[in-house]
């Protein structure tokens, strides 16, 4: 593992404070981070009408990459369960981790480093390094701890509005500034992240010419394909979402004991535990047990739900980085 130091610490600065809305800045193909409370265990209290209160899930929370390229992470919790929501611009990798080690929460920032061109955070209580493609810490007091990975979808802005009529979304900490004269979605312009996700190469020269030039030496999977990262205990595995398509847009598969599916349709992508029973694509629809299954979310149209199964979104060349050649499923 190569670290090297590209910036101070924290000049990409973090959101350690963040609010929600309903309005979003941006365009509805935007992609966002999605967590549901109900699937990282978040409870909020409701009242119960009877002077009492029940516990019940948060709406659900959006963070759209537009701004999550711009800070890295997002310090943050939801129905009390503290939470880091990451991103890192050169692997492409969206993993959401829950803050809290050994019963202490951490606050995480961005070091400056990069770990095989991979984001290194660091929490602000013992200065330890963490690997963001991995939630491993690196150096410092707490290496060889690892954060747990919580559930956490990629979907577009649009079907997020969709699928949750109460959920909120991240809203940005700058532009808008009184005499700046720049709108926020000027402040969160995404070109210059769409251009690298479409170039050739990939790394840190590929975002910003410099570092070494990276290569890759394999034709049975793209160095930028898309992929769905599980880790349970000592085993990895990482699925391309287009040979995922291939195969019908259907995968089930074995994962540290866990029996799991892994769903690309339309667009559209989740990993949840397997019920069992076989599912099939049809016209961009998932299908199974007399039902059609939301491909994201895992809902049916007769109102069961898969149980979402952790995993994180990254480019390959990054989930071989740190999981090595043979870490992939179907190539």
């Amino acid at each position: 593992m190569n670290v090297d130091a590209v910036l101070p610490r924290d000049a990409i600065p973090s959101v350690d404070d963040p609010s929600f809305g309903r309005d979003y800045v941006g365009d509805p193909d935007d992609e966002v981070v999605v967590v549901d409370g109900a699937a990282v265990g978040g409870t909020a209290g409701v009242d119960s009408g009877d002077g009492g209160s029940e516990e019940a899930p948060p709406p659900a929370r959006a963070y759209p990459i537009r701004i999550l390229s711009y800070h890295e992470i997002v310090n943050d919790a939801v129905g009390g369960r503290p939470i880091a929501v990451t991103w890192c611009p050169i692997c492409w990798s969206a993993a959401v981790y829950d803050r809290t080690v050994g019963g202490r929460m951490l606050t995480f920032g961005t070091s400056g480093k990069l770990a095989d061109d991979a984001l290194v955070m660091y929490d602000r209580a013992t200065g330890t390094e963490w690997r963001q493609t991995t939630g491993r810490a690196i150096s410092g007091e707490l290496e060889g701890e690892r954060l747990r990975t919580l559930a956490a979808p990629v979907t577009t802005w649009k079907r997020f509005a969709a699928e949750h009529p109460d959920g909120v979304v991240l809203q940005p900490v700058r532009g808008g500034e009184s005499g700046s004269g720049r709108s926020a979605r000027d402040a969160y312009d995404m070109r210059p992240y769409e251009r690298y996700a479409r170039s050739g190469e990939f790394g840190l020269y590929g975002m910003r010419g410099e570092g070494r030039r990276r290569t890759w030496d394999r034709e049975d999977v793209d160095a930028k394909a898309v992929v769905l990262g599980i880790e349970r205990g000592d085993e990895a595995a990482g699925y391309p979402v287009d040979h995922v398509e291939a195969a019908g847009g259907v995968v089930t598969d074995t994962v540290g004991g866990l029996d799991v599916v892994v769903f690309a349709a339309d667009g559209r992508t989740g990993v949840f535990e397997d019920p069992g029973f076989a599912f099939e694509t049809r016209e961009g629809t998932v299908r199974g047990d007399g039902a059609t299954w939301d491909p994201t979310t895992g809902r049916s149209s007769d109102g069961r739900r898969l149980d979402r199964v952790p995993a994180r979104r990254l480019f390959a060349f990054a989930w071989q980085d740190a999981h090595g050649p043979d870490s992939f499923v179907g190539t």
